[in-house]
């Protein structure tokens, strides 16, 4: 059966300080110490959860995606994280899906965080991206986006699902650590998918703390990786068949709610 090899980063980053944050990140994934085939950075990892699109907003032609570009390439693997775009005069929190050969993908960040007005500096996605390797289908998504089930529910009536492992990239406090533990394993339940959560540590500039508490969960809520409190980075291989195994023996997507997400 297929198999899925990718890395957390889990790792503080600098207030608003692209070139300490992208050369402490091109550090870590060039210190790895096994083969991956996907690398997950945290939300915004140029820059820290800020406010000032304005300030920090490259295009897509900018200096993070050029990195992101040489990083993949020289690396062989596929990297993944969300960071500050400007596009037709608005500002996204955009995830890129990088492949080593240059092309990419990009989710715009549908659920913008109200209580901390990023939905009056940033403009909502509306379309889901889920990526395909070797057979995988990956659901990728961003930190808010967790607290709405319905965006990430499985919208398919057939034991294969539309995706297999579900990714967060996130800048998520320690303050409410307690929701994102308990619904990233709600997601891979309800979905019997692989989800993979990945969390920044540290403080920012209004001292808020950041526990880390990144995750990878099975179809069945059961925890394969958890860190908290500092830098980490971590290798972990998934196989297909838990998946498929999960479908098939316990098949609960046959009585699933049929809906249209508008």
């Amino acid at each position: 059966m297929s198999s899925l090899t990718l890395t957390i980063i889990q790792t503080n980053l600098s207030w608003e300080n692209k070139a300490a944050n992208l050369q402490r990140l091109k550090e870590k994934i060039e210190g790895m110490q096994q083969q991956t085939e996907i690398v997950v950075l945290p939300e915004m990892f140029s820059t820290g959860f800020t406010m000032a699109p304005e300030l920090f907003a490259e295009t897509m032609e900018g200096d993070t995606i050029a990195w992101m570009k040489e990083i993949a390439a020289a690396n062989k693997i596929i990297i993944t994280g969300s960071l500050i775009i400007a596009e037709d005069g608005l500002y996204f929190n955009r995830l890129i899906w990088m492949l080593p050969n240059g092309q990419m993908g990009y989710y715009d960040k549908r659920h913008l965080f109200a209580y901390g007005e990023e939905d009056k500096h940033y403009a909502a996605g509306n379309k889901r991206l889920i990526a395909s390797v070797k057979g995988w289908r990956i659901n990728l998504q961003v930190c808010y986006d967790l607290r709405f089930p319905v965006w990430s529910r499985q919208q398919t009536d057939t034991v294969e699902g539309e995706y297999d492992v579900l990714v967060y990239v996130a800048n998520w406090p320690e303050r409410r650590n307690h929701a994102w533990k308990t619904l990233l394993c709600a997601r891979a339940i309800e979905n019997q998918c692989f989800v993979v959560g990945v969390n920044r540590v540290g403080k920012d500039n209004k001292n808020v703390y950041f526990s880390g508490d990144s995750l990878v969960i099975d179809p069945l809520g059961q925890v394969l990786y958890h860190m908290a409190d500092e830098e980490d980075v971590f290798t972990i291989t998934l196989q297909k068949e838990t998946v498929d195994k999960a479908r098939s023996q316990f098949p609960f997507w046959k009585d699933a709610d049929g809906f249209t997400i508008h």
